[in-house]
Parts: structure tokens; sequence; C-alpha cells
């Protein structure tokens, strides 16, 4: 096993963190550099590297690329290739999820990466390279898609591109949109493509939340590992959005996924022109959560706009947003839930990035209107709780987050009174979410578990003071406990590092 000393200068000698270039690598071999004719081509300074995380066996892949970090490879490096071997090799069907996470979940793992103490730095992604590997053997088995290399003579020039993409993708022409979806890639700023494809990526509740993790994930990594990585990822990121599964084409049907957005169309329309500025308030927070507790997706929109135009602050809807998924997690801690977590982070990053008024406007309601979707689809899926997320109480004596992890999995009740009282007494936040990012390290398993806890470990500190607490007390429900088996894959990645 690694001891700390090397681990840890393994790490600073290859360069972990954004902004770092590649140190080099060792020459690669003619059959490394051979490009496939029927695949699309990333520049030579990437193509070997994805081409050695796509042809190595599982079993030696991460001693390989071990390997490869101690003669110098940057992490920077290693994060778009293993984002480009992603997007090239795992198709986002028949659902945008499943096989996909091998492509949604590197986002994840690199905000884990970078939040992480020194000697664990490069777990995430090792570990997320490992997760590809399974994606890309599904794949093959699924029929062993590959994305081709895009039409040269039907990309659109600059002054066109703009305009064909939003047709493609309004009529869901998904051979328009990937020709496109180059174009705009090659003669848009990025903040203008981001807009573009938020909006897309927040029309329609399918995939449950998956198209709109994948814009602001997509994004975020492009926006460490570099712009000129951009065109095979949008072309991912628009054969993503474009998914419907099977339905009729959403451009020529009135289908329920598709309604809330429709009608959130006429709705911004009305609120009052200075909507961004109010007051935070905690009783429209309670009565907004108490909606998405019992009323429908036009319930929650329209208690939305009534909130904005009374003055109140989006802060205070937000809020109220957090905590019903939250709460969501706690009555039913499955897969739903834990999206309702993970989608509201997404739509609440797009918001932050997004610059047009309409378009924040639009996130704001399509996550109010998502939140009671995803109760109902909880509802389908068994028994849902009563818990409420605000009557959350705490044990009279706080205990340390190691002991605190004891109990999560076992007792999640028990867990989150003793974050509570944690929370109140020491207020070190950050101890106990360094304990819970540890733990997904060492018991993980799935990627769900890389980003449930890298969304709502970040969106501790989106949340108002008055309401953090409970936040983070409700995410226990779905994260690792001390007492769970180890994975046996940080051994294997220390290893690799002695």
């Amino acid at each position: 096993m690694a001891t700390r000393r090397k681990f840890l200068s393994t790490a600073a000698a290859s360069g972990v963190g954004c902004g770092l270039t590649g140190l080099g690598l060792r020459p690669v071999s003619a059959s490394e550099a051979e490009l496939k004719a029927d695949a699309v081509h990333f520049d030579s300074s990437i193509e070997p590297l994805v081409r050695l995380i796509e042809d190595t066996p599982r079993n030696s892949l991460i001693e390989e690329v071990a390997q490869r970090v101690r003669d110098g490879l940057s992490y920077r490096k290693l994060l778009a290739a293993l984002l480009l071997a992603g997007v090239r090799n795992v198709q986002p069907r028949p659902s945008v999820g499943f096989k996909f996470h091998a492509v949604l979940v590197v986002n994840s793992a690199h905000l884990a990466s970078i939040a992480s103490r020194d000697e664990d730095r490069w777990l995430p992604i090792f570990w997320a390279i490992d997760n590809f590997k399974g994606s890309q053997a599904r794949d093959v088995k699924e029929g062993n898609w590959t994305m081709a290399p895009v039409e040269e003579s039907r990309v659109p020039d600059a002054k066109a591109a703009r305009k064909q993409f939003c047709e493609a993708m309004d009529t869901w022409d998904v051979e328009k949109a990937d020709v496109a979806a180059a174009g705009i890639s090659r003669s848009l700023g990025a903040n203008e493509v981001f807009e573009l494809f938020a909006r897309y990526g927040i029309r329609d509740f399918r995939s449950i939340g998956h198209k709109a993790i994948f814009v602001a994930n997509s994004y975020r990594t492009l926006h460490c590992i570099g712009w000129h990585h951009a065109e095979p990822v949008l072309r991912s990121l628009a054969y993503a959005l474009q998914n419907h599964e099977g339905q009729p084409n959403p451009a020529n049907s009135d289908l329920d996924a598709d309604r809330p957005w429709r009608k959130n169309l006429e709705r911004v329309r009305t609120l009052r022109g200075d909507w961004l500025v109010g007051k935070t308030d905690s009783d429209s927070t309670k009565e907004l959560l108490q909606t998405f507790r019992v009323g429908s997706s036009d319930d929650a929109c329209e208690q939305v706009v009534e909130m904005l135009d009374a003055g109140v602050s989006p802060q205070s809807v937000y809020d109220a947003m957090f905590l019903a998924a939250g709460e969501l997690l706690m009555r039913q801690p499955g897969i739903v839930a834990l999206h309702a977590v993970t989608s509201t982070n997404a739509f609440q990053y797009a918001f932050r990035m997004a610059s047009l008024n309409d378009t924040r406007r639009m996130i704001l309601l399509q996550n109010a209107a998502f939140l009671p979707m995803f109760r109902a689809s909880m509802e389908g899926r068994g028994d849902v709780g009563e818990q409420s997320i605000t009557e959350l109480s705490d044990v009279d004596s706080a205990a340390e987050p190691r002991v605190i992890f004891q109990d999560v999995g076992k007792d999640n009740g028990r867990a989150a009174a003793k974050t509570l009282a944690f929370l109140r007494t020491n207020g070190e936040a950050g101890k106990l979410i360094e304990e819970a990012r540890r733990n997904v390290f060492l018991k993980g398993t799935d990627s769900h578990d890389y980003k449930f806890s890298s969304a709502v470990l970040e969106d501790f500190y989106h949340i108002s003071p008055e309401w953090r607490n409970h936040y983070l007390a409700s995410s226990v429900y779905k994260l690792r406990g001390a007492g769970e088996k180890d994975n046996g894959l940080v051994e294997r990645i220390k290893s690799a590092f002695a």
C-alpha cells in the first residue's frame, strides 16, 4: 500500500487541479495513435490517452494510468480524456442514465477530488476511470455504439448555426441538431452556448432530471478542461436532450413531461420586471414547502409567481425547493428522491450561471414544476413516509462526525438528529462534510454515491443559514455509513501509486 507521503508527493508533482497543464507522456505506440475511421476523432494531444482508457482492460487500467501519472500526466489532462472517452463510447439511450452515468459522474468525481484532502485527491477520479470501463462493457453488450464523425458538409456556418440549432431542438430533429451542435461549438461563445443548452435541458421531465444534470455537469467540466474539447461533448449533449424514450415526437404531442414547460412560457411573461429584487421570507418558504408536499406542478408554479410578484426573494423560493428535495429523500430514500436532490442542484447551478432574464425565470419555474412530479413518481414505487424536514429535532449532546456516521444506514433518523446537534453546538460543518466525503471514497460503489454527495454537500452553502443545517441533516438518509463494507478500490488505487 502507498504511504501517505508517497501518495501525497505523487499527487502534488502531477499538478492536481484546474489550470495546470500536462507534464508529458511516454512515447505512444503506433496502435495507440491509430484512429478509427468510423469514430469521432480528438486532437493529437489527447487522442492517445483516450485510446489508452478505451483499450486497456479494466483489471489493469488503474495501474497503467497511475504509472502515467507518476511519469508526469496531469490531473486536468486525465479528466479531459475520461470525459471524452465517455462521450465517444457510451450512448445516452434508451434513457439519459444507467450506463451513461460514466459521463454524468465525471464532474461529480472532479468536485470531490478538488474538495478532498491531499492524500485522497486522486481517489474519486480513479474511481470514475474504473466506473467508465463498466459502462463501456455494458454499451458493447447493448450494441457497441460509438459517436461517429460529424458530417462536415452539413455543419452550418457562424451566421446560420444558432438558428439551425434552435430549430432542430424545437422540432426534436436528431440529425439536424447534431451538425448544428458542432456549428455552435465553433462559432458561439461558451456562455451563449450554455444559455441555449440550459433552456433545452430543463424543458421536459424525462430521465428523472438527468438532462439538466448533464447540461450542468458537462459545462462545469469543460470550464476546467478547456473549451477546445467542447464539440464532441456538445454533440453528445444535444443527442441526450433529444431523447423522448420511444414516445411520439413531443413537438407534435401534448405529453405530461412537456406540459409544465408550455405553461411556464406563459407565466414568465406575467412576472414583475424587477423580480430578482426582494427580501428573504421564512414564512413564504414554509408555505411553498407545504405546496410541494401536497400540491400539483401548477399549484407550485403559480405560488412561485405570486411570491416573486409580492417582493419575495428568489432565495426564499430556492430554500423551499432544496428543503422539499431533502424531505422527499427522508420520506423515501430511493433513486427518485435522490434525483430530486441532484436535479435541483443542476437547476440551481444553471440559475446562477444563466444571464438572460427569461432563461433564469424558466429555470426557477421548471424546478418548481419538477418537484411535485418527483413526488408523484415516488408514490408509484412504494410507501412514502410523512417526515418533516422543518420539524427535525436534535439530541441533547453532540457527537463527533465519526460517531454520527456509525448510525448512517442503520438508524438514519438518529443520525440526522445527531447531525443537527453537532451543527448547533460545534458549527464546523466542514468536519462533517469531510467525513461524509471520505466515506463515499471508501464505501461508494455506484455513480449515485458521487453524484448525490457532491450535489448535497455543495448545496449546503447555497441555502439560507436558517435552513442549511436541516438540509445537511436530511442528506444522511442517502450518504454512506461508516459501518458499510469498504469497496476495495481505494487500496488498489493507493497500491498503484506505491
